[in-house]
């Protein structure tokens, strides 16, 4: 369990935490030991005083006055339990204490440090000959001559104040390990909320890997893991939708191939086994040739695609006429609609602004739009080419409305997308609305498809008009032609 996510929580979140811990910790105890030893010394400074009602400014008669007199004092202080009070001779050694037990070979290191500082008290904190904590102050006891007749010493065990530390130690550690354990429990459930979750995601993109794309992400949560459920459910059902396209496309352009290669396959085979006679010779000829113009059509269609798809769509941009290349694309489906019976119409303006574009490009945008006009218009049906400008936005458009068969408004949005085809029934790969689009794209323009079934479609390219003056300011809008 503990790799991954679970893994770098605890060395991020957990460790981090338990350094906070141990820190506040050892700051506690630290603080708590001041504080207790503090006290300790305070209380020793505070007995100390009294020597001041004992040995006036701290000045004895003689050194048997000092001793009988801090003897007296000695035996007699009410705090016996909780302080040891010590009376030293000149020479530093120990002659009195509280406890009426005088050690032989016991040292106070306090007392001279006590001859030297000013005030004659020092404060010591250590241990003692027998090993115990102690804490001592020292006041130095002097004659009327200045001489150092010897010291009163007030020691208390520090046993009491160590465990007071211990003791709120402890007690920080069990509040800290108790800290830990609530952080750990709802870290484990946290962490399990989001692994189980990314496991199942996990699960669920490998079958998607794996061609699967009807599995599905449990939604446990609704925040940022139950959004991410939905992305990848969504994400599956596009790859499904796409895949069914894609096999959809591969059949209906092996269907598109299949049928011209039939037909020239056919016709060769009549005229290699059998001299056929002129009529049918000329309709064998002219089936091969349109049938080979089908074929070489859809296969540079697919080429463009392929090229849109991987980004080496190429434009040779330059400053053109628009007109001239509506009038050619008109003009080659011109006699298309008379032989199928319907009536292409053409208003045909004098003049237009110059634009800059590609020109086959372009003229292979026009010629798709018109060709799926045609398609999709019956037998006595219209199709009308219209090119104005539009002087408020500065553009050209072409408008080409036919009164077709339309589209159905669920399908209306679709059309323009890679490998959709909204009429099942009429032949076409699917791709030349999306290579077009992008082309037109790419000349920083639009095409808009308005349709309603049974009535018509309406299909409007707009493509802006070249500005000189702004191409002149505007390193991006080049005058001469080239490739972008």
């Amino acid at each position: 369990m503990f790799k991954g996510i679970s893994k770098r929580w605890l060395i991020n979140t957990f460790g981090v935490i338990l350094a906070i811990i141990v820190l506040l910790v050892v700051s506690l105890s630290v603080a708590v030991r001041s504080l207790c030893y503090a006290s300790v010394e305070n209380a020793l400074v505070s007995h100390s005083k009294e020597l001041d009602a004992v040995f006036p400014e701290g000045v004895s008669d003689s050194t048997d006055t000092f001793i009988d007199a801090a003897s007296a004092y000695a035996a007699d202080i009410s705090y016996k339990d909780e302080v040891e009070l010590q009376v030293l001779n000149a020479s530093g050694r120990i002659v009195m204490t509280s406890t009426g037990f005088v050690p032989s070979d016991e040292t106070a290191p306090d007392y001279a440090d006590a001859l030297k500082s000013e005030n004659g008290i020092s404060r010591y904190t250590g241990r003692s000959d027998a090993g115990e904590k102690i804490m001592a102050v020292t006041r130095v006891i002097r004659s009327v001559q200045g001489a150092e007749l010897g010291a009163v010493r007030y020691v208390s065990s520090l046993r009491n104040a160590n465990l007071k530390v211990l003791i709120y130690t402890l007690i920080a550690s069990a509040v800290g390990l108790l800290i830990i354990a609530v952080v750990a429990l709802s870290g484990y459930y946290f962490i399990r909320s989001i692994i189980r979750p990314v496991r199942g995601m996990t699960e669920t993109a490998q079958q998607i890997a794996h061609g699967d794309f009807t599995a599905k992400v449990d939604k446990m949560y609704d925040d940022e893991i139950g959004d991410l459920s939905d992305t990848i459910n969504d994400m599956a059902k596009e790859l499904d939708a796409n895949e069914k396209l894609k096999n959809d496309f591969i059949s209906r352009v092996s269907h598109e191939l299949r049928t011209p290669l039939t037909a020239i396959k056919g016709w060769a085979e009549t005229m290699q086994y059998g001299v056929p006679d002129r009529v049918t010779l000329e309709k064998g000829m002219s089936v091969i040739v349109k049938e080979s113009s089908r074929l070489t059509s859809l296969v540079e269609e697919l080429l463009d695609f392929s090229k849109l798809q991987s980004g080496r769509l190429t434009m040779q941009m330059e400053r053109m006429d628009i007109l001239a290349e509506i009038d050619e694309a008109v003009y080659m489906l011109k006699e298309r609609a008379l032989s199928e019976g319907k009536h292409l119409l053409y208003d045909d303006p004098e003049e237009m602004p110059i634009i800059y574009g590609d020109r086959n490009r372009l003229k292979q945008v026009f010629l798709n739009v018109i060709d799926n006009a045609l398609k999709y218009t019956p037998e006595g049906g219209m199709i009308g080419v219209q090119v104005y400008q539009d002087f408020k936005e500065h553009t050209i458009k072409v408008v080409v409305a036919d009164n077709g068969c339309g589209i159905d408004p669920e399908d209306l949005p679709k059309v323009k997308d890679k490998f959709y085809k909204a009429n099942q029934k009429i032949n076409g790969s699917g791709i030349g609305l999306a290579v077009a689009d992008e082309i037109i794209k790419m000349h920083k323009g639009t095409l808009e498809i308005e349709s309603s079934p049974e009535v018509g479609t309406t299909v409007t390219i707009t493509i802006p008009i070249f500005n000189e003056a702004a191409a002149l300011d505007d390193d991006t809008q080049p005058l001469g032609g080239m490739t972008t």
